[in-house]
């Protein structure tokens, strides 16, 4: 039933949709979150803004590229979900949100983050994948607290050395990028428990035997002439990986996900839009 109320919704021009959506959210919901993906919103409806108290906020594909100057009285929110949308530019609102420890980017035109950002100090999880990024932006090497970083589907080349003063990055995605060579930095952050740099252009792996806290490396899809060396129990997934039969990459990305969320205690889910069908 949900699938057809969305695809007969998809047929209403926009402004009407939007009316619907708006009329539908005259209170503050009880469970202090609202859910707007996939309503072919072109403005943000304003009258959320009126909801204080709200502390989960998903815009998810829609056509926004703007959000409006009074998202910052959402002074509560924690997690923001603007991922499958238009945002050329990341709105310096967003950066007013301090409280903010989730927040999703994916899948916009991103080539770039704002200085500002760095004011998120709270922030636990960054997705900027399948953006126009063709260098990761050094503010996100200001994030101290950050744990996982996705900014897979790219153009990065390289990875900037101060990555490694993020010493609570424990996941990070760099699958299907423009990687010649294994990020150097990634070898002194002895503290990354996942490393996804599967769909690049890596031809040698060096050893990653001396990262102590590694439980997964997927590194397929490279035209590597090596596995990359690790710790007795770290899981490989790639090419001459020692696990028969392999893993699918989503799969394992997914079960690592899963894994850090349950160890995190209160960590909330991911946004459904987030997770490849028939994964």
């Amino acid at each position: 039933m949900g699938n057809t109320i969305r695809a007969l919704v998809a047929f209403i021009p926009a402004d009407c949709c939007q009316n619907y959506v708006v009329r539908d959210l005259r209170e503050m919901p009880v469970d202090k979150m609202v859910d707007l993906s996939g309503n072919q919103l072109r403005h943000f409806p304003g009258h959320v803004c009126s909801f204080r108290e709200l502390v989960k906020l998903y815009l998810s594909d829609n056509h926004l590229n703007s959000l409006p100057p009074e998202l910052g009285q959402l002074q509560n929110l924690q997690i923001l979900a603007l991922d499958f949308n238009n945002f050329k530019a990341l709105p310096q609102v967003v950066c007013t949100l301090q409280q903010l420890c989730i927040l999703y980017l994916g899948n916009n035109k991103l080539c770039d983050l704002p200085s500002e950002l760095s004011l998120l100090q709270n922030l636990r999880t960054l997705w900027v994948e399948a953006n126009c990024l063709t260098r990761l932006p050094d503010v996100v090497c200001e994030l101290r607290l950050l744990k996982t970083l996705h900014a897979g589907s790219n153009s990065l080349r390289v990875l900037p050395g101060q990555l490694q003063r993020l010493r609570e990055l424990r996941t990070i995605w760099l699958s299907g990028n423009l990687l010649t060579d294994f990020p150097p930095v990634l070898l002194h952050m002895p503290f990354l428990e996942v490393i996804d740099v599967d769909r690049n252009s890596i031809r040698y792996f060096p050893s990653l035997a001396h990262l102590s806290s590694l439980k997964l490396v997927i590194y397929d899809h490279n035209p590597c002439r090596n596995a990359p060396k690790v710790a007795k129990g770290v899981r490989r997934v790639g090419r001459w990986a020692e696990e028969t039969p392999e893993p699918d990459p989503r799969k394992a990305r997914r079960y690592a996900l899963a894994r850090e969320e349950s160890q995190e205690g209160d960590t909330p889910a991911l946004p459904p839009l987030l997770l490849p069908p028939n994964s």
